[in-house]
This record gives structure tokens, C-alpha cells and sequence, in this order.
């Protein structure tokens, strides 16, 4: 009696029931899902094909992954997925895995350690072939023991001094620099550092050092501050606004981060501020809306997709075997000049 294709209510197909159905072996059934047509005649493969499509049978990807070792599975971990940041990096991680053949996993930690390692440790037990992680601040020797199991490792947008694995992101020195410079070059006087707080983040403390070290290098007649922010305290975010707006000297906000900007820039707008005529901004990231409010907002625009692309491009060749000390890319950030950072004498000008 001929096998009819399953149902919910029936257990689904094995390569067992479509090698009966073909009237072929199950080594034959095999061959064709792994791709050996070589191997198979063509009356044989279309045999097998028609099998499949009468049972409605379904591979179990995994299980067949497992059996060879290789699962063509990677893990990612972002540390915050509302961040247009996040999404844009794992814009180019995924475009490389399907270049690559590979099939993502995508986990939010939310900002939450705890969640962080909860999520690799299910990703390591998928078997993925290798990770991709942007932490929030996993300790070095989590993140080292991942590594020393002989699971690739790269990083993305954090420096780890004592973990050998790639790292991929922002040359964060040279765009807070250039971002400072400008600033200065336009008039201002002072300049503020908003940003989430910065811990043992390497990006935002390697931002915060390089704006000090130019606005020192510049003379006594100029200052830095940093004011470190929870992302949800509305209320110390306008405090330290109306501080802001308040100093004698011409003062210009610089936002550590595309969230950042947002809030910076609405709750200005909530006080009446307008820039740069009260105050100038800026900030790092160059989300779409910046080229919208009022004269535009000046940004440090990241390649953001290509940080992605290139972080996998190094985890595959290391799935691939290759064997060299680790590597670390930085690319330069760009900086997109807009009214918000207009020099004193454009705007008072008559």
C-alpha cells in the first residue's frame, strides 16, 4: 500500500519512509540531502526528490549538523537591539552569513549581565560554530573561557585586553577627536559628554579620554565635563540640561550615543533650547532623523554595516582554520556636519 504523506496526527517521515518510498537505500536518501548528486543517477535523484515531496518530508537540519560536526550556525549576542547601532551591525553580520552559508542566531541581552551569560551558554549549547558578541561588560575570563573551549570568538565595539580573540569595530580615539576638533574649530568654548554610564566599556571611555585629551591640548580658555546618565532618568537628564544651558561659556553637547542624541535632543527641545544659536550638538552615530531636526544635528556616522560584515568574515575564517595572533580592525568614523554645530559668527550674523 502506497504511503500517504503525514499528517498532524501522525509522526512525521524518516529518511527510513522515503527510502521505502523511492525504492532506494537509505545511503542513497542520505547522499542526496548532503548534496552528493554525483553520486546518484538521474532517474535515481528524481526518484528520491518525488519521494520527499509525496511524504512531506523535512530534514532535521540540527540533527544531520551534529552528526557531521558542523551545525553552519552562528551566535550572536547584541547588548541592546533598540539601539539603530545594534540593528545595523547585525545588518552586515547577517548579510555575511548568508554570503557564507551560515544561518543566524540572534540574542538581546537588553543590558542585563546576567542575561548576557544566560544567552551564550544556550548558543554554546546549539553548537554553534562560532560567536559574535557585542557585550555590555562580561568579565574577560567568561568570555575567555568560551574561547579556550575552542569556540571562534569575535568581538565587536569593546576592547579586551587580556582575551586573545578578534576584535572588529570604531576606531573610537580618532572619531571622538575629530568630533572634538570641530566642536573647538566652531566657536565652542565648553564641551559636555553625555553618555550612559561608562563602567568598564571600552568605547565609551576611549571616547571620553580622547575629547579630554584635545580640549586640554587646546589652552586653559577651553573645558570638558562628563555627565553620566541612566537612559531612563528623565529627570536628571533636564537637570543636567538646564546646568548646561546655564554656563557662561559657549557650550556644546556631545552625545556618547545614537539613544543618547534622541534624548538629548527632545529634552532641549523641551526647555526651548535651540541649536547652536543657545547650544551646539553633536553626537556619535548618524541616525536618518538627525538630517530632519530643525537645522540637522552634526554626527560621527559609523560603518556600521561593514563592522558587521567584517566581524563575520573573520569568525568564519577562523571556523576555517586559520591559526594567527588576534586580530583587531578599526574603522574611522565620519564626520556629517550639520546646522547644529554653526560657528558663533553665522549665527550672529544680521
Amino acid at each position: 500500500m502506497r504511503p500517504t504523506p503525514s499528517t498532524d496526527t501522525q509522526r512525521p517521515p524518516t529518511i527510513t519512509d522515503v527510502a521505502r518510498e523511492a525504492k532506494v537505500g537509505k545511503t542513497s536518501v542520505s547522499r542526496y540531502l548532503n548534496g552528493e548528486f554525483d553520486s546518484l543517477s538521474e532517474a535515481l535523484r528524481l526518484r528520491i526528490q518525488q519521494a520527499i515531496g509525496t511524504l512531506g518530508f523535512r530534514p532535521n537540519q540540527m540533527a544531520r549538523g551534529l552528526k557531521r560536526g558542523r551545525t553552519r550556525m552562528i551566535g550572536m549576542v547584541v547588548a541592546d537591539i533598540s539601539n539603530p547601532y545594534s540593528v545595523e551591525v547585525m545588518r552586515g553580520v547577517e548579510a555575511a552569513c548568508q554570503k557564507q552559508g551560515f544561518m543566524l542566531m540572534v540574542c538581546n541581552s537588553d543590558n542585563q549581565l546576567e542575561l548576557e551569560k544566560r544567552y551564550l551558554d544556550l548558543l554554546t549549547n546549539y553548537r554553534v560554530e562560532g560567536l559574535v558578541i557585542n557585550p555590555i561588560g562580561l568579565p574577560e575570563e567568561d568570555l575567555a573561557s568560551i574561547s579556550n573551549a575552542g569556540l571562534p570568538l569575535v568581538i565587536i565595539d569593546r576592547r579586551a585586553v587580556h582575551l586573545q580573540c578578534d576584535m572588529v569595530g570604531l576606531d573610537n580615539r580618532q572619531a571622538a577627536a575629530l568630533a572634538t576638533q570641530h566642536l573647538l574649530q566652531q566657536g565652542f568654548q565648553a564641551i559636555h559628554f553625555f553618555t550612559e554610564p561608562i563602567g568598564q566599556i571600552s568605547s565609551r571611555s576611549e571616547r571620553e579620554q580622547a575629547l579630554r585629551q584635545v580640549v586640554a591640548a587646546a589652552g586653559k580658555g577651553y573645558s570638558a565635563s562628563t555627565v553620566e546618565l541612566d537612559m531612563a532618568d528623565s529627570a536628571a537628564l533636564a537637570d543636567a540640561l538646564r546646568k548646561t544651558l546655564k554656563s557662561k561659556k559657549r557650550s556644546a553637547i556631545f552625545a556618547g550615543n545614537g539613544r543618547m542624541l534622541l534624548n538629548v535632543a527632545l529634552g532641549l527641545q523641551q526647555l526651548g533650547a535651540r541649536w547652536p544659536e543657545d547650544i551646539g550638538l553633536l553626537g556619535f552615530d548618524d541616525p536618518n532623523w538627525a538630517a530632519l531636526a530643525g537645522s540637522g544635528i552634526t554626527g560621527i556616522r559609523q560603518p556600521t554595516f561593514d563592522i558587521g560584515h567584517a566581524a563575520l568574515d573573520f569568525l568564519v575564517q577562523r571556523i576555517d582554520g586559520i591559526v594567527s595572533p588576534a586580530r583587531m580592525q578599526a574603522f574611522p568614523g565620519e564626520l556629517i556636519i550639520r546646522g547644529s554645530t554653526g560657528a558663533l559668527k553665522n549665527v550672529t550674523e544680521t
